[in-house]
């Protein structure tokens, strides 16, 4: 893709308004806490104290809205408590000596770089606490002043964590929509098997799914008797389905058997559905009439036999269990050593260190965007500082609210950061200019602007840069600082600080184009060892671990996502594909979809522990193992993989294997070809 093309794309992914899920009474309840904390500092401390509480209310409310499970009274207090922090030091250091604080803001910047290693929240957080910082130093005039300004920010923080205490709003609503959203991808891929057998299925849900269950141990005991359960039944579901459908291992291709795996299909999609449903709203369960009745048929065992028979059983026996589990109330709290536990904060500290650690090395991504944006930060400083304005803050503080470890977030934010700013304060300066608000309605319009912003904010970042504009106007207008003092500093040095955000990302990028032959070679190596755990299964049923299936099955799927975000990530970059087209990569990915769906077929019909060993499936799993770590190891190295271990195998054993084994291992090894096509030069 070429430069203009892709700047032409990042600006029209920026400005974008995009439908989404609103939450006005979360967004209403976050500008409650703002209004107490900005009516409580001009009744008893004046408009300086009050603004500071102001932005550390702000922000700790923007936090609770951030993708993330911990609880978000944690998120708003450590928002609060952060961003006091770094106000009272940033004043200290910045008091004395200028240098000093470019020293200090280089280091809390390359550390906020540095901590999206650990998470976009994390990232997110600290890059807005240092963007506040840049404002809230410039508010006190003393050591004493400092100190009561940054209590009071994190006066903001508390207010807004104990709102969300005191005033739930949808309790456990993230966890309740991603475990809905699962149930309810797989009712759309159980109706699509019905028209394909072979439909693919994105992991993707169940993912999220699976993030949103791991709880903290105060979670655990709290958490609703719905929640707990029903995502290891969807997990168990999904290669039931597959092995139905299929005709290679499950219901015939033609005739009466397949046209009742349809019906069992369509049954599952609408208790899945319902279940989903009742689950999202923490409501009772209401199912079609059909449903129940067609999946517990007893005429299905003259239709299917063998193992679509009992496919069709082990799918009626989950489904039961999943309705069960999706009633309200219905079932026992999970003990904590029963879940799957999310360290506390104190807890992550080492964790975070570790993962810091980890990207402290030549081409890592974090480690450039950490050095980029300090780079730029400490420059917009400087060249704010000397520019003819005032508030010269306003150019750092664009470019790192603007600057992501990517390409497209990055050129896309900057545009939308400039595009909302105009628009912005030309509507708050209208506003100013008509009504001359004084102190407390300009405190008003400040929180009006804040809620909208709330209200809004999934919708884009324009939209969101908007409102946030317009708060600032209508917040310094609530300490006497005039419209014509803030709005052209802060329009001009805005477009200094995204110009400078766009040079420092094109002179020091951190493109994921050339990182593609590795994200796909991690992804066949994490397929292979999957496919094979699974075939240990069947080579040895009393002694292998299921344990083993399950980790390699968590880490293909960690590999195919970090593949696919990778992928849309290079999409927009003007780079071109260096030895990995895109007709390339869609065909391997494609290829090792259908190898995982193999596998996950194979999984559903796993040997119980009595059953004898399966003849040449260890000789197959070890195979696989020894072709995909090379095959890895040649697309690294921009050759094309050959898998002539897994060949001989299957030759050797005449007919091509066991029971199913005889369906699914020459897919794995068509799959595998699939992937050598679509890398052949």
């Amino acid at each position: 893709m070429s430069w203009l093309r892709a700047l032409k794309g990042t600006a029209r992914s920026g400005l974008t308004v995009e439908r989404a899920r609103l939450e006005p009474l979360a967004a209403l309840r976050a500008a409650v806490g703002l209004a107490l904390v900005i009516g409580a500092g001009l009744a008893l401390l004046g408009p300086g104290a009050a603004a500071s509480s102001a932005f550390g209310a702000f922000m700790a409310a923007i936090a609770t809205f951030q993708q993330s499970w911990r609880p978000r009274p944690v998120l708003a207090l450590a928002s609060g408590l952060t961003l006091a922090v770094s106000t009272f030091v940033g004043y200290l250091v910045g008091a004395s000596h200028t240098g000093l604080f470019l020293a200090l803001l280089a280091a809390w910047t390359l550390v906020a770089g540095l901590l999206w290693a650990a998470g976009p929240t994390a990232g997110i957080i600290a890059s807005g606490n240092v963007a506040v910082m840049l404002v809230t130093v410039t508010l006190p005039t003393s050591v004493a002043q400092a100190a009561g300004h940054a209590a009071m920010i994190a006066a903001g923080g508390v207010v807004q964590a104990l709102l969300i205490v005191f005033f739930p709003v949808r309790r456990w609503g993230a966890q309740r929509d991603a475990l809905a959203d699962a149930l309810a991808a797989e009712a759309d891929y159980a109706r699509r098997l019905r028209q394909d057998p072979v439909a693919p299925f994105d992991p993707a849900p169940l993912m999220r799914a699976r993030a949103a269950a791991t709880v903290t141990a105060r979670q655990a005991r709290r958490r609703p008797a719905e929640l707990h359960g029903a995502r290891g039944l969807a997990e168990r579901i999904r290669p039931v389905l597959a092995s139905l459908a299929d005709p290679a291992v499950g219901g015939p291709g033609e005739g009466p058997g397949r046209d009742r795996v349809r019906e069992l299909l369509a049954a599952a999609g609408d208790v899945l559905d319902a279940a989903a449903h009742a689950i999202r709203s923490g409501e009772p369960v209401r199912l079609p009439a059909p449903s129940p009745a067609v999946l517990k048929s007893p005429d299905t065992a003259d239709l299917l036999t063998g193992a679509p028979l009992r496919a069709a059983r082990r799918l009626a026996a989950l489904l039961d269990d999943v309705l069960e589990t999706a009633r309200p109330g219905s079932g026992r709290t999970a003990a904590p050593g029963e879940s799957m536990l999310r360290p506390t904060l104190p807890a992550m500290v080492p964790v975070v260190l570790t993962a810091v650690r980890a990207e402290l090395r030549p081409g890592s991504p974090i480690l450039r965007h950490a050095v980029r944006v300090t780079a730029v930060a400490c420059a917009g400083y400087v060249i704010g500082q000397a520019l003819p304005f005032g508030h010269g803050y306003w150019a750092p503080m664009a470019s790192v609210m603007i600057m992501r470890p990517d390409f497209s977030q990055t050129y896309a934010r900057a545009v939308a950061r400039f595009g909302g700013t105009l628009v912005g304060v030309a509507v708050a300066t209208g506003i100013v200019q008509v009504a001359q608000p004084g102190m407390y309605l300009s405190g008003f319009l400040a929180v009006v602007s804040a809620w909208l912003m709330y209200t809004l904010m999934r919708t884009g970042y324009a939209v969101a840069q908007l409102f946030v504009s317009a708060y600032v106007v209508f917040l310094l207008g609530m300490g006497g600082v005039r419209w014509d003092q803030t709005v052209p500093d802060r329009v001009a040095l805005t477009l200094v600080g995204g110009v400078l955000a766009m040079i420092g990302y094109a002179l020091y990028p951190a493109w994921e184009t050339p990182r593609l032959r590795t994200r796909l070679a991690d992804w066949i190596a994490a397929g292979g060892r999957y496919a094979a755990a699974v075939l240990d299964q069947y080579a040895d049923p009393a002694g292998a671990r299921r344990a083993d299936v399950r980790e390699a099955l968590l880490a293909a799927r960690d590999a195919r996502i970090a593949w696919q975000e990778a992928l849309d990530r290079a999409a927009g970059e003007p780079v071109r594909h260096r030895g990995l087209s895109h007709a390339a990569a869609d065909g391997a990915g494609d290829a090792l979809a259908a190898m995982g769906r193999c596998a996950m077929l194979l999984e559903a019909h796993v040997p119980d522990r009595g059953q004898a060993p399966v003849p040449g499936a260890a000789d197959l799993a070890e195979a696989l193992r020894t072709a995909t770590g090379a095959g890895a190891k040649a697309v690294r190295e921009r050759r094309v993989p050959q898998w002539d271990e897994v060949r001989a195998v299957l030759a050797d054993w005449g007919a091509p294997g066991q029971g199913v084994l005889r369906g699914a291992a020459p897919q794995l090894l068509d799959s595998l070809d699939e992937v050598s096509e679509a890398l052949r030069p």
